[in-house]
């Protein structure tokens, strides 16, 4: 019998939480260094204009570093880890090859390219202290737009693909159809470009690494832990109940 959705969720649940602890560590390093010393710039910025502080935090900021962290990319890597498990159910059978393990792997590649790569050329993350508060809706709106449209051009770079024989063909045309896509959307959707020519580049260059790191490390345990798990869901069902599209490869 095939593996049912409710274990493979599970396993991707659980593959997501081991991510999502791996990538909060990460950022603990990488990233919340430049966050304080963006928070250092905006507040002398509000102080340089003569505001008020924004008042008594309701959370710390060594709560919001620390524990908050943690379980902000937990969480996060729970809800990736239940979107990978479901796209998996939805999509192996439609996956060309026989190992559950590169089908995973491959699902999480492309998630992260289309995620979490095309969004961030467009629309790359800001520290605090940089952004303009009155356009946040479009931000959002815009962000949003490019996410789907990323994943859209995942997937016309796959229907491109399978269009051709050879395999420098097949590579070829998933290339060119994820590109086009990709070039249409980042033409049609606005530039927004709020950095203030104050702010030290350097500090904004290391911020955006450290996020597009935080992601490529929670993407990449996330796909080798679910193939991780698939392999031993595959294991202790055995071989003679398990479904052949669902065996992950020895």
């Amino acid at each position: 019998m095939p593996l049912r959705f409710g274990r493979l969720l599970v396993a991707g649940l659980l593959a997501g939480l081991i991510a999502g602890l791996i990538a909060g560590t990460f950022a603990y390093f990488a990233g919340e260094p430049r966050i304080d010393a963006a928070i250092a710039i905006e507040e002398q910025n509000t102080l340089g204009h003569g505001e008020a502080g924004g008042g008594e935090e309701l959370v710390s900021r060594g709560t919001q570093k620390n524990v908050g962290l943690i379980l902000a990319t937990s969480l996060y890597g729970i809800a990736m880890g239940g979107f990978l498990a479901t796209g998996y159910t939805l999509l192996r059978r439609r996956l060309r090859t026989g190992s559950d393990t590169r089908a995973a792997i491959g699902l999480a590649a492309a998630a992260l390219t289309g995620i979490v790569l095309v969004p961030f050329v467009k629309y790359p993350p800001n520290p605090p202290a940089v952004g303009d508060p009155a356009t946040i809706d479009q931000r959002t709106t815009s962000y949003l737009a490019v996410l789907v449209l990323g994943l859209v051009a995942v997937w016309a770079g796959v229907l491109a693909a399978r269009t051709q024989t050879h395999e420098w063909r097949r590579a070829t045309a998933g290339l060119l159809g994820f590109v086009v896509v990709v070039a249409i959307a980042y033409l049609l959707l606005p530039a927004v470009d709020e950095v203030p020519g104050t702010f030290p580049a350097v500090l904004l260059w290391k911020f955006r690494i450290a996020s597009l790191g935080t992601q490529v490390v929670l993407w990449t345990v996330l796909g080798l832990a679910f193939a991780a798990l698939l392999h031993r869901l595959a294991t202790s069902t055995g071989p003679a109940t398990a479904e052949p599209g669902t065996r992950a490869a020895a």
